[in-house]
């Protein structure tokens, strides 16, 4: 198997696939049963298997939250394959005064730069609050990204609104990266999926694309189809898995799509089909 295409965000080489951790830690999008089986299902070692699958292809990133079992999770990995996982956290904090002490902006960013992250992208739950289409400023950015800085990680956002790569590129803002939803169902965007498509061509930076099989409800070749041939050469997309045969097939469907062949990955059996081979 080829080795995956890389890009470079702020500086940093990252694998143009990104580990997506929903599947991991209990967040399907689709019912409370389905997070708890998540959650049942998915142990430290489980988790560790998909991501030695990731690694052993060079795909090194993973994007997640700032939660222990992710952390210990990929240096099981790490330890199995000898290569080192780059990691991206979103991390949620108050925005307002009065909030628990211990979700404090200083104090969030210190926990994530002891679980090892290389970026740290404010949420969408904080990003998007603080958005302000009146006056087309994404209020306090600055003030996060020099907190960022100041603990030796590299600043971006995620986000589900549009508005915010538009934003932050007018206003210059310390980014390196926005996350942003982009699918071919137009699931949780906020506008249709040419719109998104022309700002995250238009973006100063280089986009990290989430939800690209909106959590599940595409076909994973639909899906990769849809976004691997409509995004540029330095964006990403970000995919999560449940086994290590998901991890296996994503990888191969999306390096056949990105050698513009059609994917032969196994298709699924079922007696409705027998006339049809």
């Amino acid at each position: 198997m080829a080795s995956f295409p890389r890009t470079t965000v702020g500086g940093v080489s990252v694998s143009r696939l990104l580990i997506g951790t929903n599947w991991f830690l209990g967040y399907s999008h689709t019912s409370a049963a389905k997070d708890r089986f998540i959650k049942s299902y998915q142990t430290r070692k489980n988790i560790a298997d998909i991501l030695t699958v990731f690694l052993q292809q060079g795909i090194d990133t993973v994007l997640g939250m700032p939660v222990p079992i992710l952390r210990e999770a990929i240096e099981d990995a790490q330890q199995r394959t000898g290569r080192r996982a780059t990691l991206i956290l979103t991390p949620h904090f108050n925005i307002l005064p009065g909030g628990p002490e211990d979700m404090e902006p200083e104090r969030v960013f210190d926990r994530c730069r002891e679980l090892g992250a290389t970026f740290c992208f404010p949420h969408q739950c904080v990003t998007d609050a603080l958005i302000d289409r009146l006056h087309k400023v994404i209020r306090d950015i600055e003030k996060y990204s020099a907190m960022i800085r100041e603990r030796e990680m590299i600043p971006g956002l995620s986000t589900h609104m549009p508005e915010s790569v538009v934003i932050a590129d007018r206003t210059g803002a310390d980014l390196e990266s926005y996350i942003q939803i982009y699918n071919a169902a137009g699931f949780l965007m906020q506008v249709e999926a040419d719109w998104v498509m022309r700002i995250i061509r238009k973006a100063a930076k280089p986009v990290m694309t989430i939800k690209p099989l909106a959590a599940g409800r595409l076909l994973p070749v639909v899906g990769l189809a849809f976004v691997w041939n409509t995004i540029r050469d330095q964006d990403m997309v970000t995919v999560g898995t449940t086994t290590p045969d998901e991890a296996r097939e994503v990888i191969e469907i999306s390096l056949d799509l990105l050698a513009r062949r059609i994917p032969e990955n196994e298709l699924q059996r079922t007696r409705s089909k027998h006339s049809l081979e």
